[in-house]
């Protein structure tokens, strides 16, 4: 008797409605989508058009670039189904909208930790930076993506059986398909440590190692400005998984724990569920963050950036000018002819 109580309290526990996360969801993914879409467009353009060094974790920002547009682009069908609580759209794009979310997150952590490490070993391996070639972060690259793709596949499968009985609903209202405590252990084994604690790992040794090399070398100081670049870069690459991926993934086990009934405890299980969707929101946020790294740490996208930039603008300035001189001309024409009617009444 005390079994099936504690059974039920669970389940109503966890099948919790949480209205709030629908405004939550649609506000956070509106003003991630504009920015998100600007700032990762433009780098994209910049990054694949106008560096010519394809060194220097390049070939990792444009994969963390296409990553993060990837998902942006399907921020609007998101955002028309927290604010309706419609779906009218085919299943299979749900399911496809659902896998972005989780391919760019763990894609961006990959790809995070190869810039980070790259930058780093180059910085102390100078004479090794010049051996190495393109082909193998081209290489690195298509190895994340076919390993990040494959080992996302689950996360839409176990929402798959509820979205065949419920087809109008979406997203966070598909419920989670039981699975076997084996299997949701070895999920999120795999989850936190390939997705969490080896990146973490790496990303703080690279930082310390990039700092602790800025200190202690004496070098040049065209040298000394190269390694504040990288450490700057190194250093943003921390900030970025801190702020957005760490939350989540120190939340994550006890969501799957959670959706498992482990544990009996009614405000514990709000309060986990209640992290879960505010740490999302943050995950979310990797898509603006992510352009910063290309920004403001790496001279060849700024140098390039405001080259074209101010390209672009003094083609416009151009355009302004000649307007405004045609325009000129043609008033002083019309006086022109103005003044030779004028003459000719007067004779």
């Amino acid at each position: 008797m005390g079994s099936n109580s504690n059974n039920s309290t669970r389940a109503k526990c966890t099948d919790l409605q949480m209205p709030f996360q629908y405004s939550l969801y649609a506000t956070t993914y509106a003003l991630i989508f504009i920015p998100g879409l600007l700032a990762n467009s433009v780098a994209l353009w910049v990054l694949c058009r106008f560096i010519s060094k394809k060194n220097k974790a390049i070939i990792f920002m444009i994969n963390l670039s296409v990553a993060d547009l990837a998902h942006v682009l399907s921020l609007p069908l998101r955002i028309y189904y927290y604010i309706n609580h419609h779906w009218p759209f085919q299943r299979a794009l749900c399911l496809l909208c659902f896998y972005l979310k989780y391919l760019n997150m763990y894609a961006s952590i990959c790809f995070l930790t190869c810039i980070s490490l790259q930058r780093c070993f180059f910085l102390l391996k100078p004479f090794k930076a010049r051996d190495w070639k393109r082909r193998y972060d081209v290489g690195i690259s298509a190895a994340i993506w076919v390993v990040v793709g494959t080992a996302c596949l689950p996360l839409p499968i176990l929402r798959n059986a509820d979205l065949a009985n419920n087809t109008e609903s979406c997203f966070a209202d598909l419920g989670l398909q039981h699975i076997s405590m084996a299997s949701s252990i070895g999920m999120v084994t795999v989850a936190e440590i390939g997705g969490f604690v080896l990146p973490v790992v790496i990303i703080t040794c690279c930082t310390w190692k990039t700092r602790k090399s800025l200190k202690e070398f004496q070098v040049p100081s065209q040298n000394t400005e190269e390694r504040k670049k990288a450490w700057r870069m190194v250093l943003m690459c921390a900030v970025v998984f801190i702020v957005c991926f760490t939350p989540y993934h120190l939340n994550f086990p006890f969501f799957m724990m959670v959706k498992q009934h482990v544990f009996s405890n009614c405000s514990f299980i709000k309060s986990t569920l209640y992290l879960h969707i505010i740490f999302l929101c943050l995950a979310n946020l990797n898509c603006c963050l992510d352009p910063v790294v290309y920004y403001f740490m790496t001279s060849e996208f700024c140098d390039q950036f405001s080259e074209h930039g101010s390209l672009v603008l003094q083609s416009c300035v151009r355009c302004k000018d000649s307007n405004l001189e045609i325009h000129q001309r043609k008033e002083d024409l019309q006086t022109i002819s103005l003044e030779f009617l004028d003459d000719s009444k007067t004779i």
